[in-house]
């Protein structure tokens, strides 16, 4: 068993303490032990559902949706991903255009998971359209960056660095070959449109958000 989990931008210190990243983490942390408490019940009324929200009931969802998560893995691995990316692009930002372009990106990609699924009743929730925006808008304006790493496989454990450009845009492909056999699913999955439209968002909104101004110098490559 192996894998790969990102911890953060290696090629640049941060300028700025991630205010809204730290917020919006907490925050889906506050209502995921939420979620716990209340369960079916509560996740059916705060999640998004494509026919509901197409009928024009529940429009609300579209944004509550976005903190709420299946499972302990589903927001770990959710809230790991928002921790590599979101601090960089804060920085690139400021808190509030930062909140802004997030829930924005998550809107971007709900709507897009709901246009593929118009006419079904499960449950679409979780944070990954929001946070691909995040990892879109990171490709562009960090494209040179590497990012540091925790490579497993089995017992072998190691510290790595991977340009963003090979480790996003592995990430990007992958949604895109996957996005072919869940649009038609009608009982579960993961939300690969919502993925790949939340991602296609960052790229190009990301400009409107960032201030060059803001964005701390590259430091010294990492060393190997």
């Amino acid at each position: 068993m192996g894998g790969l989990i990102p911890l953060g931008d290696a090629s640049r210190r941060r300028s700025h303490f991630p205010y809204a990243t730290v917020l919006i983490i907490l925050l889906n942390v506050f209502v995921f032990f939420h979620e716990l408490q209340g369960g079916d019940a509560f996740v059916f009324q705060w999640a998004a559902i494509p026919a509901v929200i197409l009928s024009g009931h529940n429009l609300i969802t579209l944004l509550t949706s976005m903190f709420l998560h299946a499972s302990w893995s589903h927001i770990l691995g959710n809230m790991i991903f928002l921790w590599a990316f979101g601090p960089a692009m804060e920085d690139a930002m400021n808190p509030f255009s930062f909140t802004v372009f997030y829930l924005l990106g998550g809107l971007a990609a709900m709507s897009a998971q709901m246009a593929a699924s118009p006419g079904s009743m499960v449950p679409t929730l979780g944070a990954s359209g929001a946070i691909a925006a995040v990892m879109g808008g990171f490709l562009v304006t960090y494209p040179r960056d590497r990012i540091r790493a925790l490579f497993f496989f089995f017992f072998f454990i190691r510290i790595t660095f991977i340009p963003a450009i090979l480790l996003i845009g592995f990430w990007f492909l992958m949604q895109l070959l996957n996005v072919g056999s869940v649009v038609s699913v009608q009982t579960g999955g993961v939300a690969y449109v919502a993925h790949v439209a939340g991602f296609l968002f960052g790229v190009v909104a990301c400009s409107f958000f960032r201030r060059p101004q803001r964005i701390a110098p590259p430091s010294a490559w990492p060393r190997y």
